[in-house]
């Protein structure tokens, strides 16, 4: 059983696969400062996976207390690295603020993966670092433009960092670029729980339907698009953590001839706005109260992956469908309201 560190491990995305890995074998750690989640999160893994889960709350950015870490579990055999920040808005207001996190963190990682001979990492990377693009599906060649934001910078950085130091580096490295994780666990114990306003679709959708906010606005109607809503690939949360747990085994088995490689984790379909929205309705039986507005700067008008690399490569598909997506983003903010309440 190979002991695991997950950064961000109580954050949205690496809470699910703090609970695949488990389910698939490995012992997990996790390092979470909680500066924009909450440890109580690990007790939805435990209920879930019957594991109890520790969790170190260090700043990353600190190299002495994260090298502790180490000290503390030197058969750390894997690392997936989710702990950042990931606010679009905030990141355009506070652009040092998302490079120095972000950044300094993921440089203190490398230097202890090689100090302590780590032999795999799994970097948490984003669709993002593709910019605007003209040419769908968006494959891994696709040519990298400046995203549009200090965030999608830092993951693009991240990637190139990573890139060069596995030139230099016993260590095996995979960036998995993901495009809209939605969704929550089936079990409805661990799912997305905004620390700052979402900027994000789902949460917004759900907070509507719930009744912690009056109203939702879909900007842009005249879009090139099968109905002149954005479009974009969305994949369930499950689906995302578990290509995580693939691609590691993948590197445990030394199926990985080279040092450093990139894959996109996407379903491959493009969906609207809108089309969400009708989905949302159509799966939950909840009528959305929402306005159409003009478009806003910035949005791309559709991203959507090609799967194929990490379909032939890893062996990973995504399971679920935009229905379950629909109802299990649903179930939890149900639960969330009704912890509210018990507060």
């Amino acid at each position: 059983m190979s002991k695991i560190l997950v950064t961000g491990g109580c954050g949205y995305i690496g809470s699910h696969t703090l609970v695949d890995l488990i389910e698939n074998g490995y012992e997990v750690i996790s390092v979470d400062n909680n500066s924009r989640s909450s440890e109580a999160i690990l007790n939805g893994v435990k209920d879930i996976s019957g594991k109890e889960v520790k969790n170190y709350a260090v700043d990353l950015c600190d190299f002495d207390k994260t090298k502790a870490i180490f000290d503390e579990n030197p058969d750390i055999k894997g690392i997936v690295h989710f702990a950042a920040y990931k606010t679009v808005p905030e990141s355009v207001e506070h652009p040092l603020r998302y490079y120095r996190n972000n950044l300094y963190s993921l440089i203190n990682l490398l230097d202890l993966t090689r100090d302590y001979k780590v032999p795999n990492f799994i970097f948490s990377s984003s669709c993002s670092v593709y910019g605007n693009v003209e040419d769908l599906p968006v494959t891994e060649e696709t040519t990298l433009v400046r995203p549009q934001s200090p965030y999608g910078n830092t993951k693009k950085i991240g990637e190139e960092i990573i890139e060069d130091f596995s030139k230099v580096c016993d260590s095996k490295f995979i960036a998995l670029r993901y495009f809209n994780p939605i969704g929550a666990h089936p079990s409805a114990q661990i799912g997305e729980t905004p620390f700052l306003p979402p900027q994000n679709l789902m949460p917004i959708i759900t907070e509507t339907a719930i009744g912690k906010r009056e109203k939702m606005y879909v900007f842009g109607t005249d879009y090139p698009t099968r109905d002149g809503s954005c479009v974009r690939d969305y994949i369930h949360v499950v689906d995302i953590a578990h290509a995580h747990t693939l691609a590691l085994d993948h590197l445990q088995k030394n199926l990985h001839s080279d040092n450093y490689d990139v894959y996109n984790i996407g379903t491959g379909n493009g969906v609207s706005v809108l089309e969400i929205l009708q989905s949302f309705e159509k799966a939950t039986g909840k009528k959305l109260n929402y306005e159409l507005k003009e478009r806003r700067p910035g949005d791309a008008i559709a991203v959507f992956a090609n799967k194929n690399k990490i379909s032939e490569k890893i062996g990973w598909e995504p399971q679920y469908s935009l229905e379950d997506m629909m109802r299990t983003s649903w179930a939890w903010e149900e639960k969330r309201m009704e912890l509210s309440k018990e507060v």
